[in-house]
């Protein structure tokens, strides 16, 4: 019987990740931000990783393989000098890092409040949305769609 396949990042994964998200997006105590490797965040990362996890486990050694496994020992400039130099290069990995580690950072309610918005879900609320221009869209509305429309019966059948 075959293993199951691993489906969460190991401890040192998950430490990794710490360093990484810390110096993505540095606390500012100032503004009454915490990083995004406050331990809250962190879980939320971790746990919401989901189907990347394949591309943030690439992303992670790809990051530890750049700095020759020193990441950890490096100071913060170095760290994110590092960082913004693989993400530019990174693809798929890089996008998926970022957005795990970024979505789950203004999920946060401290986060929220600190940008002065309430700490909910957008809905059933709502909220007020500035109007652009809907014409931008008659292109989009004009085109002959491009997929099959399930509400519409094929001739023959009932």
């Amino acid at each position: 019987m075959a293993a199951a396949p691993d489906t969460r990042l190991s401890d040192a994964e998950t430490d990794h990740l710490r360093i990484i998200a810390g110096t993505m997006v540095p606390a500012d105590a100032a503004l009454g931000m915490p990083g995004a490797d406050d331990p809250v965040i962190l879980d939320d990362i971790a746990r919401s990783v989901g189907r990347d996890l394949p591309l943030v486990r690439e992303a992670l050694a790809a990051i530890a393989a750049k700095s020759g496994g020193a990441f950890a020992g490096m100071d913060r400039d170095a760290r994110e000098a590092l960082v913004n130099d693989w993400y530019a290069g990174g693809g798929a990995p890089a996008i998926a890092l970022g957005r795990v580690i970024v979505g789950a950072y203004y999920r946060d309610d401290r986060v929220l409040q600190a940008l002065g918005h309430e700490a909910r879900a957008p809905f059933p609320k709502g909220y007020v949305l500035e109007q652009g221009d809907w014409s931008l869209l008659d292109v989009v509305r004009s085109r002959k769609p491009f997929w099959r429309d399930d509400r519409v019966t094929p001739a023959g059948e009932r």
